[in-house]
């Protein structure tokens, strides 16, 4: 089980403190961060929270999937790692990779 939960569909207004009550109330919530976007420094819609325990985190996503928070139904699911991203690209050069 994952204690890091991914939550998505939430309102452009949502904040910090709203996504920690709501999700208080099913545990004690370690960390919740609304993810903005850099160049406009508006929400992109989706949060992660960190519940304390696992089965705290699967009662809480169980207790919050399809609820509405907001104004908004939001999606409650465990949160998967971040893929690593791999340094360089492939490509064939400039040109084409044609050799003149």
């Amino acid at each position: 089980m994952v204690k890091k939960l991914y939550v998505g569909g939430l309102s452009y207004d949502t904040t910090e403190d709203q996504l920690r009550e709501a999700f208080a109330k099913f545990g004690t919530v370690e960390s919740a961060k609304v993810i903005m976007d850099r160049d406009s420094g508006r929400s992109k819609g989706f949060a992660f929270v960190e519940m304390s325990s696992n089965s705290e985190a699967q009662t809480a996503m169980q207790g919050l999937n399809g609820t509405m928070l907001d104004g908004r139904s939001i999606r409650v699911d465990h949160s998967q790692e971040r893929p690593e991203r791999g340094g360089g690209g492939g490509g064939r050069g400039g040109y084409g990779g044609r050799r003149y």
